[in-house]
């Protein structure tokens, strides 16, 4: 089986187409981080998905985690004490993303910052010479993807993109055999986001936390009085700085659905939902359901969003259906498939990586370990040529769930033109692929 099947033809098409500290940090000397082959690497964002990248980046072979950066210290200080607990081993903390990137003895950053921060915090990274994992999405919004390539591209930095499916052999195998035709010629794809997302009520306004630089925080976000319906996970649910879950467990199924259709940008799109279950403080939509149609290659994407109590696709609540003129492919989670042949659903070939139940989103294979080992091996050959999830593809996924969130937005379907990454006279929805920035925290148009 060929390794990351048709990633050629994959970028081919892409090409196409603050405040100071409130708190002291404690500070390490470089000195006591050993040899000069070692890999030092900063982990940006500790709440969520941070922690897996602290763990998943200390069991590689001679890669130090030196530094976490982020702006709540009281989260700083909780990573710092069972980083000590677990690894025996010291920790610098930093609340500032740029006094991070100024340490020449950082050779690498993790990105788990909320989506708002994600692309200006690659290309800052780039033009300091680190080398970059960044989490799903790449982007907030469409224009700061392209602008990832170029920074990438330009700096000849090695930059992974969050999408650890990518890195599974069974996933692999899958798309392999749509390539060889096994289903027959694959038409549409189907993404599924079937997640508990329930009723996070309105907290109100409250004051800034002492230990927290919300200023920091913001970014290159609009400030907004502060609320702890944003700080820490609920971000996620409003506009300025998420994207909805199309834009969060989705872009994994989008990447997917791009990748196993071997497909980029689309040009026509339609989205509609909404919010029908809680009045919340919510601003993206519980319920979606986006269409996105490739006219000239015959070939449509469907994703579906919706929350709680819910019915299975043959037993998949996250993940991914291929159908093809001789059969269908599914994709469960992130590390197994299974295929149906012919009328009557003959069951055919399948494959697993075999992880633990529920952990497969970050050990085994196909997990955040094996996908920041590809990442490490890429940065010590500087290849970026053998990465499974690279800057192409934190822009193109990340710009799928965009264009839906936008049709949803607009409540119209939207033509687009995937060359000119603009839409088809319609400046109303040109004016959405970027955002205005604070000063100071701007992605550039030159990188």
């Amino acid at each position: 089986m060929a390794k990351n099947p048709s990633r050629r033809t994959f970028i081919k098409k892409s090409t196409l187409a603050g405040a100071a500290a409130i708190f002291a940090p404690t500070i390490i000397p470089s000195t006591a981080f050993g040899a000069n082959d070692r890999i030092n690497a900063a982990v940006l964002g500790v709440n969520g998905r941070g922690k897996s990248h602290i763990s998943s980046l200390m069991v590689q072979k001679n890669v130090q985690v030196t530094t976490l950066c982020d702006p709540d210290m009281r989260l700083l200080q909780a990573r710092q004490k069972s980083f000590k607990e677990k690894y025996n081993s010291d920790v610098a903390l930093e609340q500032d993303i740029r006094k991070v990137l100024d340490n020449k003895d950082i050779d690498v950053i993790s990105i788990a910052m909320p989506n708002h921060w994600h692309s200006l915090a690659t290309i800052w990274a780039c033009q300091a010479g680190k080398d970059v994992y960044v989490e799903k999405p790449g982007s907030h919004n469409i224009a700061e993807g392209r602008k990832m390539i170029e920074a990438a591209h330009k700096y000849k930095r090695i930059v992974q993109h969050g999408v650890q499916l990518r890195s599974s052999p069974a996933v692999q195998e899958a798309i392999q055999l749509m390539r060889d035709g096994y289903i027959g010629k694959v038409y549409m794809a189907r993404g599924l986001v079937f997640r508990m997302r329930g009723d996070i009520g309105d907290k109100g306004l409250s004051p800034v936390p002492k230990e927290l630089d919300y200023d920091l925080w913001t970014g290159p976000a609009p400030m907004r009085p502060f609320t702890e319906n944003l700080v820490h996970y609920n971000w996620h649910w409003h506009w300025d700085y998420g994207n909805g879950d199309v834009g969060n467990q989705g872009i994994h199924e989008t990447d997917l659905c791009q990748w196993g259709l071997d497909v980029g940008l689309p040009s026509k799109i339609t989205s509609m939902g909404g919010k029908f279950l809680w009045k919340d403080c919510k601003e993206t939509p519980e319920v979606l359901t986006s269409i996105y149609h490739y006219p000239e290659e015959e070939k449509i994407i469907q994703f579906e969003v919706r929350p709680w109590y819910t019915n299975n696709e043959d037993g998949v609540g996250v993940g991914n259906i291929f159908y093809g003129d001789k059969g269908y492919i599914v994709v469960d989670g992130y590390d197994k498939y299974q295929s149906f042949l012919g009328k009557d659903r003959t069951p055919g070939k399948s494959g697993s990586d075999g992880g633990a139940a529920g952990s497969e989103m970050d050990r085994g294979l196909g997990g955040t370990d094996g996908h920041f080992e590809n990442f490490i091996e890429a940065v010590r050959k500087r290849d970026s040529s053998i990465l499974n999830g690279p800057v192409e593809t934190a822009h193109l996924s990340s710009a799928l769930a965009h264009l839906g969130n936008i049709s949803y937005q607009l409540d119209r379907t939207l033509h687009f033109d995937p060359k000119t990454e603009k839409f088809v006279n319609d400046p109303e929805a040109d004016k959405m692929l970027t955002r205005n920035y604070r000063k100071g925290f701007e992605v550039p148009d030159v990188v």
